[in-house]
This record gives C-alpha cells, sequence and structure tokens, in this order.
C-alpha cells in the first residue's frame, strides 16, 4: 500500500501528463520562450506545473513547493521538489523523452518519489525504506559488476559550459571501459533507468535539485548508490552527481573523483 504522500504525487503527475499527452500532439501551437542559452520553457512546463501544485495544495495546503518554473513558496516541515517536464527540448522536438518528477523532503531528507513518463505510461515511484517500483512492480538496480558490460548515462553540460572541460575529461576516462555511454535528455529519466537496471551508471554535472531529487531516492532505494561525482553527500545541493549499482558506482568514483579534484584545485589558484 502505497503512502498517501505518494498516492496524491502519483494523481498529480498523471494530471501533469495528461497536460504534457495533450500538448504533444500540437507541437506546431505552442509558445516558447528561452530561459537561457539552450534552456526553454514552454506553456506546457507552466500548465503541467500547475495542475501539479493544484493537487498538492488540496490535499496539503500548508506544504512548502519548490519548483522549476514558480520557484519556493513557504510552508511547514514537507516540501515538494517540482520538476514538471524533465527533458523540455526534446519534447519541443517530438521527441519522445522526458517526464514528471516530484519529490517530496520532510526536515531536509527526501522521502518519497515519483517520475512519470507519460508516453510509455510507466510510473517510477519510491518512499524512503520501502523499496522502488516501476508501475506497482519491484525493481532493482542492474548486477553488471564489470565495466566492460556496463551502459552508462550522462548529460552534456549545455547551459554552463565551464564545466565542458571537466566532463570531456570525465567521459574521454570512462568511454574506453565501457560498452557505452549514453545522453537521452532527461536527467529524471536517466536516474530512474538507473534503478531500473536499465543503466549501470550515470554523471552529470550542475543539475537542478527538482531535476534530480527524485531519481536519487528511487536508485537508493533499488540498492544503488548515488553521491557528488568525488564522492561527497551533498548532490541537491550542487547539482553534481554520480549513481550506479555498487560495482559500477565505485569504480566510477575511483575513476573521476581525481578529476573533479583537479579541476577544483585549478579553480582555487586562479580565483586566489
Amino acid at each position: 500500500m502505497q503512502h498517501p504522500l505518494v498516492n496524491t504525487a502519483v494523481k498529480a503527475a498523471r494530471r501533469a501528463g495528461q497536460v504534457i499527452s495533450r500538448h504533444y500532439q500540437q507541437l506546431d501551437r505552442l509558445t516558447v520562450k528561452a530561459k537561457g542559452h539552450a534552456d526553454f520553457v514552454s506553456e506546457v512546463d507552466r500548465q503541467a506545473e500547475e495542475e501539479i501544485i493544484y493537487m498538492i495544495k488540496d490535499a496539503y495546503p500548508d506544504h512548502a513547493i519548490f519548483a522549476e518554473e514558480s520557484g519556493k513558496s513557504s510552508g511547514n516541515e514537507f516540501e515538494w521538489i517540482i520538476d514538471p517536464l524533465d527533458g523540455t527540448t526534446n519534447f519541443l522536438h517530438g521527441l519522445p523523452q522526458f517526464a514528471v518528477s516530484i519529490a517530496v523532503r520532510e526536515k531536509g531528507v527526501l522521502e518519497h518519489a515519483v517520475i512519470y513518463d507519460p508516453i510509455k505510461d510507466e510510473l517510477f515511484t519510491a518512499s524512503r525504506g520501502q523499496g522502488a517500483q516501476l508501475n506497482d512492480h519491484r525493481i532493482r538496480v542492474s548486477n553488471t559488476d564489470s565495466m566492460a558490460y556496463a551502459l552508462l548515462g550522462t548529460g552534456f553540460p549545455y547551459k554552463d559550459t565551464r564545466n565542458l572541460a571537466l566532463w570531456t575529461d570525465c567521459f574521454h576516462k570512462l568511454m574506453p571501459s565501457v560498452s557505452g555511454v549514453r545522453r537521452a535528455g532527461s536527467a529524471a529519466l536517466d536516474l530512474a533507468y538507473v534503478a531500473a537496471g536499465r543503466l549501470d551508471g550515470f554523471w552529470e554535472f550542475d543539475l537542478n535539485a527538482w531535476d534530480i531529487a527524485a531519481g536519487c531516492l528511487l536508485i537508493q532505494e533499488a540498492g544503488g548508490m548515488v553521491s557528488e561525482v568525488d564522492g561527497g553527500r551533498a548532490f541537491l545541493e550542487s547539482g553534481d552527481v554520480l549513481a550506479g549499482n555498487s560495482a559500477v558506482y565505485r569504480v566510477m568514483l575511483r575513476q573521476l573523483a581525481p578529476i573533479v579534484h583537479k579541476y577544483a584545485a585549478m579553480e582555487e589558484k586562479t580565483a586566489g
């Protein structure tokens, strides 16, 4: 039996999914604005977010909200972290790889997660200590223990190219030893796929809390490991994420942490 907060999140995600699916058939009619370089928002993002927040506030009027488009609103110790459409660029190009992502944090701790892919009708859910599910079936991270067989996911640093050299060095370090690296365009789904064993590991820099909160809890509840790329624990604050099953995660951490530390030292030296 799902937690009441998860039930509300599922209803909200499905309602947002209906908005997204309806507009997906009429992409030529959408109004799109640029928030920054390669960072877009459409009326669909805003409508989907409004639906989510309406349903949350109807059920829990005292809860706080932290949403991509409308920002933060104060409340009690419960905070909903919302990305109404993760993968907007994919959506706008008719590429069916995007999702609704909703997480609930209580007193600063991630407790519940929902990621919904409205095109594939795939619903990923998790609650702390209760495991992770895909369409009500239990999921686990993969059991791949060799990098030679590992399939990794990632995302390019497209908004802030200062991390491009760092990402490139990480890619050069990992690519020769793995079976492949995929860049699908939705961090929320990439993380959900790690939880479901479809990807063995994932890394990316400079994400937002709403991109990764739900996916990170899914991975932890599916038996995987999550941290910053150098092993730090503040991934929701930094937006730098490394995740995978335990074997792949440990190898990735061993290979990537020195690169991250090298670039951090270079930045420190330049700033000084």
